[in-house]
């Protein structure tokens, strides 16, 4: 097991956007805990992306959601050591089109897989995942302090390509598995994939014309 404990890459600025993200979804997860159980519950499946169900601005309002602790700190850890570059190699508003958009195609993908699927889908996931594709596209060579625990537990350096790309291949593996064996894990896996497709596309398209430390 890995988890990254911060990045070698410095960005220009304040990360204005990436910390108004973490508010936003932080304050939300908050509000939602406040209303206890059942209101939490009547939040995800109103709000939350249902395939089966699917409506207009639930791809949009799931990626607010979170379905517990463990689930929110880790996705808003990610966002806060890896947001920082994109947002800097975007600008602010353009980091808000490239969060939001792949966002969207995360849950578009999970969408044409499992389109019957009456479980909500939640989470800022997909939209990190975005980020993890843009920074693996600019950055791969940047190094990611990692901590790693298998029989010790260690840290070390690794180049944001092998971090990253482990990652990646590891969505892949997990959501083969969902596809073949049909069954549900839990973990929209294509939803990752997707958004770290769509990321790895769009950063092309809404970078400035070549970022700090950027290799392309």
């Amino acid at each position: 097991m890995f988890f990254p404990l911060k990045d070698e890459n410095p960005s220009d600025g304040k990360p204005m956007v990436t910390i108004s993200l973490i508010v936003v979804n932080s304050a939300i997860f908050i509000g939602c805990l406040a209303l206890g159980d059942s209101g939490y519950t009547a939040i995800i499946y109103q709000f939350g992306m249902i395939p089966a169900q699917l409506t207009l601005y639930t791809p949009f309002t799931s990626m607010f959601l979170h379905g517990g602790f463990g689930h929110i700190i880790g996705n808003l850890w990610f966002l806060w050591i890896f947001g920082d570059n994109i947002e800097s190699a975007c600008g602010r508003k353009k980091f808000i089109l490239f969060y939001i958009l792949s966002g969207l195609f995360a849950g578009f993908l999970h969408f044409l897989l499992y389109p019957t699927s009456t479980i909500p889908t939640i989470g800022a996931s997909g939209a990190i995942a975005g980020v993890l594709g843009a920074y693996l596209i600019l950055y791969p060579k940047a190094k990611v302090l990692t901590l790693i625990w298998f029989f010790i537990i260690t840290t070390t350096r690794i180049p944001a390509v092998w971090f990253l790309g482990f990652w990646f291949v590891m969505q892949l593996f997990y959501g083969g598995i969902g596809v073949i064996s049909e069954v549900s894990t839990g973990i929209a896996y294509w939803a990752h994939i997707g958004g770290f497709l769509a990321g790895a596309g769009l950063i092309l398209i809404l970078r400035n014309n070549k970022p700090k430390n950027a290799i392309i």
